[in-house]
């Protein structure tokens, strides 16, 4: 598996590893890496079937994906990270954090949940149509952008909204069908309950798709959780509160022991 990935920061330094969402890349990390190189090492990634990582045929597992971010640590010589995921990264964080408890030092998990449930089945099943079918679809991106950003939000930040749209249509459809195929039917919300590292929940207030209600049962299963919700933030809330969360997560991780 040829994984394309970015380490930034002062050799020697505490490694922070990101993980993105579903159709993007390591690029989505842009704003809080900038801040967390001056103290930290920060390795960012683009999970398989994403961005300039291979694209093997389908369907993925969440374990290969797991399997992935732990060959790219041991290649690197990295024993213990941090560990922070966005949606599709976060289930990865915390499937890690279960098989593999001593590389994960913390966890911070964003705008995700440990299972979709059977409901939103269709859902993925349409995307995958799509993205087979047709490819990435002026409407399957829309749809996306609509879920990962308020109304307001893609108003007035356009360039950042057009930034996050290209990244979608840049990616592979074979890879984004294959990926939600290792997400749509996870399940880990029992499991979690024997994860022991320090962890941080974050989810937009306005996220209609890993709600608060889903980030109420990480925090109530996983152990001396943090949760907190960004006012005002829909799905890609690292990216629409960038600031805000980018404090958020400095001082968890500098609180880290």
């Amino acid at each position: 598996m040829k994984t394309h990935y970015r380490l930034d920061g002062p050799p020697g330094a505490p490694v922070v590893t990101l993980s993105h969402a579903l159709g993007a890349t390591l690029d989505l990390w842009d704003a809080p890496a900038a801040v967390l190189t001056r103290q930290y090492r920060v390795l960012r990634y683009d999970v398989r079937g994403h961005g300039a990582s291979a694209v093997p045929p389908g369907p993925y597992t969440l374990e290969q994906m797991v399997d992935d971010l732990r060959d790219l640590l041991r290649s690197l010589g990295i024993d213990r990270t941090h560990f922070v995921g966005l949606s599709m990264g976060g289930l990865i964080g915390m499937m890690a954090a279960l098989t593999t408890p001593a590389t994960i030092r913390s966890l911070v998990l964003c705008d995700t949940t440990s299972s979709y449930g059977p409901g939103l089945q269709p859902m993925w099943e349409e995307r995958i149509a799509t993205a087979e079918r047709q490819g990435m679809t002026d409407a399957l991106i829309e749809r996306t952008m609509e879920i990962w950003f308020t109304a307001p939000f893609r108003e007035s930040h356009k360039a950042v909204v057009d930034r996050m749209r290209q990244m979608l249509l840049n990616t592979d459809p074979r890879g984004y069908a294959a990926a939600i195929r290792a997400i749509a039917g996870a399940d880990l919300t029992e499991r979690i309950r024997a994860i022991t590292c320090p962890a941080l929940i974050v989810v937009g207030e306005r996220d209609p798709g890993t709600p608060p209600a889903m980030a109420r049962v990480l925090h109530e299963r996983i152990r001396d959780s943090q949760l907190v919700v960004l006012p005002n933030a829909a799905h890609c809330s690292v990216v629409e509160r960038a600031d805000e969360f980018t404090r958020l997560l400095r001082t968890f991780l500098d609180g880290v022991k």
